[in-house]
């Protein structure tokens, strides 16, 4: 019969996601099969699903660590922010509106239907459904319709392991003061407590684990220490994107205030030979970049208006003055174009603004939206690249007869007569080393990785580190059959 048992945190950001990877990976490798499950994210770093929907990337990694092939049902509510108050709502795959934040607190809890729907699919076909919380079931004020934590957890019947984070400080604050806030139905729920992040000597935190113990009533699973591998793996969240230092092609990423698909960065941050520099807002982009590539963004005309606030217009403009490569990808593709037309307010306001002119293509916003996984070819070459869409928008213009990609003998992408500036709706192209091989060979760099393999690598890596630290058999222990099963 099949198990579940949830990963709750103290916190945003205290590394549940890795852990769930890792675990999911460690239980395969013994023989489970595995599901992971987050009933809702909150994320503009999305990926395609084969059964034509978008789920967080941290599910699709974690699919990938339990060797499944991602579904929708992994994460049937998806946030994705597209103001600071307001995020397009996807429901199990699809595109179910645009909700401000009071408003879906408001409408919520009629969603946990559709979370207990994907979950139970999901339990039919798995020994043990590894579900990840999100944000902190110590936010008491968004307790009442809760659908992320303690809501699902109670209503599916799902037993709760609460993680901490040391290297944030207070750890012991964290899951105490957790325990504090929690009501007695919540704390019911509550089968052990886990520290992850440790940097040093393990030992030395021996009474702090104790007394954590004895404060709360909970066993400790294990204190987990830094994965250093770790930024190897897609990252889900913007706080989770960092430069990398590597060689001398330099890559200049402006971030954008909706910056969304950030994974096309780091097959280039994995190479040896490439430095990949993220450029935050304030900061002018760097005189000796070789390329800028401008990312994905969940609110194009928006970010296009930050982009300029920030200067980086001007600064873009002296770099392809200077003989520089630009490469846009979906939002940053229809940035470089002649303009962004928005006749009926899907991202906003109506209206149509002018973009930064660097391609000879026009775009307009459509309700209908591309999430679509892709097999393409690189042109000229003929290598092989698999990617995925995930857009609104159209994109059309004298530059597309200069296209890069072909998907189903349809050609795909834009660039300049130099061949200097680019943009594509395709994610994920630099996955593929032999495309990645053939572009950095424009530079006269060197790919050294393979990429794919890496990943894998890593996450049995991951595996290893969490079997050395975490009690997975006394984990596989407090799990129980949800309710229902």
């Amino acid at each position: 019969m099949v198990r579940a048992i949830m990963i709750q945190g103290t916190g945003s950001n205290v590394g549940k996601s890795m852990l769930v990877a890792g675990m999911a990976r460690a239980f395969v490798r013994r023989g489970l099969r595995v599901a992971p499950f987050k009933p809702q994210n909150m994320s503009n770093n999305a990926a395609a699903t084969e059964d034509g929907g978008e789920i967080g990337r941290a599910q699709a990694l974690q699919a990938r660590a339990a060797r499944r092939v991602p579904h929708t049902d992994m994460n049937p509510i998806l946030l994705k922010p597209e103001t600071d108050t307001g995020a397009q709502i996807i429901v199990q795959g699809k595109r179910a509106g645009t909700m401000r934040a009071g408003d879906y607190r408001r409408n919520k809890a009629h969603l946990l239907d559709k979370a207990l729907e994907s979950f139970g699919r999901l339990c039919r076909d798995a020994d043990l459904v590894l579900v990840e919380g999100a944000g902190s079931p110590a936010e008491t004020n968004l307790r009442a319709g809760d659908i992320a934590n303690m809501g699902f957890a109670c209503a599916a019947g799902v037993p709760v392991v609460l993680v901490g984070d040391i290297h944030r400080g207070g750890v012991i604050a964290q899951i105490v003061g957790t325990k504090a806030v929690l009501d007695a139905g919540d704390l019911a729920q509550i089968r052990a407590f886990a520290i992850n992040r440790f940097k040093g000597d393990i030992s030395l935190f021996d009474e702090g684990r104790d007394d954590i113990a004895r404060r709360t009533g909970w066993p400790c699973l294990g204190v987990v220490p830094w994965f250093n591998d770790a930024w190897r793996l897609p990252a889900e969240d913007m706080m989770d994107i960092r430069s990398s230092a590597g060689g001398t092609f330099k890559v200049a990423v402006p971030q954008l205030e909706r910056m969304a698909n950030f994974d096309d960065l780091d097959p280039l941050s994995a190479e040896p030979g490439v430095t990949v520099e993220i450029i935050p807002a304030g900061r002018p982009l760097p005189g000796d970049a070789d390329l800028v590539l401008l990312p994905g963004s969940k609110s194009t005309i928006g970010d296009l208006a930050f982009f300029r606030a920030q200067g980086w217009d001007i600064d873009l403009y002296a770099h392809v003055r200077r003989g520089g490569h630009v490469l846009g990808l979906c939002g940053g593709y229809q940035m470089l174009g002649r303009s962004i037309d928005d006749p009926d307010g899907i991202e906003g306001r109506p209206g149509k603004v002018d973009g930064l002119g660097l391609l000879d293509v026009d775009t307009i916003m459509t309700g209908d939206k591309q999430v679509t996984l892709r097999h393409a070819t690189a042109l000229p070459g003929g290598e092989p690249v698999t990617g995925y869409e995930i857009h609104i928008g159209r994109t059309s213009g004298p530059d597309c007869a200069r296209a890069w990609l072909e998907i189903d003998g349809r050609p795909e992408g834009a660039a300049s007569t130099d061949g200097r500036i680019r943009g594509s709706y395709l994610h994920g192209v630099f996955t593929s080393d032999p495309f990645r091989a053939r572009y950095l060979a424009e530079f006269g760099q060197e790919a050294l990785v393979g990429y794919e393999d890496g990943v894998d690598q890593v996450l049995d890596a991951l595996a290893e580190h969490i079997e050395a630290h975490l009690d997975l058999d006394l984990l596989l222990e407090l799990s129980e059959p949800p309710r229902g099963a």
